[in-house]
């Protein structure tokens, strides 16, 4: 399916402006980038703690302003218009998922830098937290197409900021409840052991396990989310 990189950018000016307008949405992206500052003051620096905060700004920033987004746009019943017009479903699910992802990237790039994270191998954490990524605007998509105000969005999007912002937290409760091991298989999960491996050295060779299950969820989320939203076009 092609793209139409004209309408692309046309979606994309519009949910920036309808963004900056949103101050309630538009702060949270402040919230893991003081957090991290705060920490980095503090001269944290376990692997868990820096990726509780990017897990935090996956959840806050690629889940919860991409469900806002479409939720928006359902309040104002200018979705449906989006979805009669000559747009491709690849252009709107791609205009209204680029924003998010601009802002993703560099929220965690700030955050890490003021967290004080250095990497041992930049290029493999990078390219694990641009595929994590597109799970979370999946994510927030789909939320966001149940969604029909933004009121209802800060809500139905709030377990997912719980869940997955808990990082290795989790494994704590799978310890209790061996019947919980399938949640260490969840992506923020996986981002950490990837992260974990990396600092001890690990090569590319040496994550793909990791890599093969977040791309796994990726798929699975943009599929579902395709699908939901061809289904939202014909209601």
């Amino acid at each position: 399916m092609m793209i139409s990189w004209k309408r692309v950018n046309a979606i994309l000016q519009k949910d920036f402006k309808d963004f900056s307008r949103n101050l309630a949405v538009s702060s949270v992206i402040f919230v893991p980038i003081i957090l991290g500052a705060f920490y980095g003051r503090m001269g944290v620096e376990s692997i868990e703690t820096h990726f509780l905060l990017i897990n935090m700004t996956f959840a806050m920033v690629a889940a919860f302003v991409q469900c806002c987004l479409i939720a928006e746009e359902k309040e104002k019943n200018t979705l449906r218009g989006l979805m009669l017009s000559p747009a491709s479903t690849a252009d709107i699910l791609g205009g209204k998922s680029l924003l998010t992802f601009i802002m993703t990237m560099v929220v965690v790039f700030f955050t890490a830098f003021l967290a004080e994270y250095k990497p041992a191998n930049i290029a493999i954490i990078t390219l694990a937290v641009i595929l994590s990524s597109f799970f979370y605007i999946a994510l927030g998509t789909m939320l966001g197409l149940y969604s029909k105000s933004v009121l209802e969005a800060s809500v139905i999007v709030m377990p997912v900021i719980i869940v997955f912002s808990l990082g290795s937290f989790i494994t704590l409760v799978v310890e209790k409840y061996p019947i919980l091991q399938v949640v260490t298989y969840l992506p923020n999960i996986q981002l950490i052991d990837l992260a974990t491996k990396v600092e001890a050295g690990a090569g590319f060779g040496d994550v793909l396990v990791e890599f093969a299950i977040i791309l796994g969820w990726v798929i699975a989320a943009v599929i579902l989310t395709v699908i939901i939203f061809r289904k939202r076009m014909v209601d």
